[in-house]
C-alpha cells in the first residue's frame, strides 16, 4: 500500500466513523487501527495488542466483536489493492 493509498483510506474511514451510529463507529475504530497496522507493520502496536484485536472478532460482546471485525478488515486492506 502506498502512502497515498493509506492517507486516502484513512480519510475515508475517519469520515465514516464520524457519521456512524455508536455500534458502527466501533467497527470503524477497529478498521482504522487495522489499517495503521497494515501500513506500518509490526512497528505499530505490540504483538499482544494485535492478538487481542484479532481475537476480539470472536467475542460474544457485540461492541468488542465489531471492533475486531473492523480491525481484521483494515488489516486486509493492503491485500485488496
Amino acid at each position: 500500500m502506498t502512502e497515498q493509498d493509506f492517507k486516502s483510506e484513512m480519510a475515508r474511514a475517519e469520515s465514516r466513523r464520524s457519521l456512524a451510529e455508536p455500534t458502527e463507529a466501533e467497527y470503524w475504530a477497529g478498521y482504522i487501527r487495522g489499517l495503521r497496522r497494515a501500513y506500518h507493520g509490526e512497528r505499530f502496536g505490540t504483538n499482544e495488542e494485535h492478538a487481542r484485536y484479532m481475537s476480539a472478532a470472536n467475542s460474544i460482546n457485540e461492541s468488542r466483536k465489531r471492533l475486531g471485525v473492523g480491525y481484521k478488515d483494515g488489516l486486509a486492506f493492503e491485500k485488496q489493492g
